[in-house]
């Protein structure tokens, strides 16, 4: 075995997405600590080089969505994560886009940073009138 073990892998999981301190390694108790993070939408890989604009989808009516840095907002378990409800991006209002990645990061707008991102199985049309939605089968896998 090389790398991270599975039970530190899940350590890291649940402090980036839960808050929760790894015990004697590290915290979270900085002042500014972040309370949200930011879902996006992409319509190729974002890749480990980019940032949350990298790829991102663009219809009208698009934005990220914030949810809870918490227990509360995304479940940790088996070192995957996934959001602890389904995730419902504004409906197009123009526009087309295939969405084939989604991205979790550190900003609302902008080029953000990009914790973690996974592919979007099956894709998703977008056109006029669709909501885009990440369930919570969505994972993304530490290791």
């Amino acid at each position: 075995m090389s790398g991270k073990s599975a039970t530190f892998e899940n350590d890291i999981l649940k402090l980036i997405f839960n808050g929760t301190a790894v015990a004697n390694v590290a915290d979270n108790a900085a002042t500014g600590a972040l309370t949200n993070l930011y879902v996006s939408l992409h319509t190729a890989d974002p890749t480990d080089a980019g940032n949350q604009t990298s790829n991102e989808t663009n219809y009208t009516s698009y934005a990220r969505v914030a949810v809870e840095r918490t227990s509360g907002g995304w479940t940790v378990s088996a070192n995957s994560v996934s959001p602890t409800a389904t995730i419902s991006f504004p409906a197009c209002t123009g526009g087309t886009s295939t969405i084939t990645h989604w991205a979790v990061g550190t900003t609302s707008s902008s080029t953000g940073k990009i914790l973690y991102s996974g592919t979007v199985t099956p894709s998703i049309s977008v056109s006029n009138g669709v909501t885009p939605q990440l369930l919570t089968s969505s994972t993304i896998t530490e290791g």
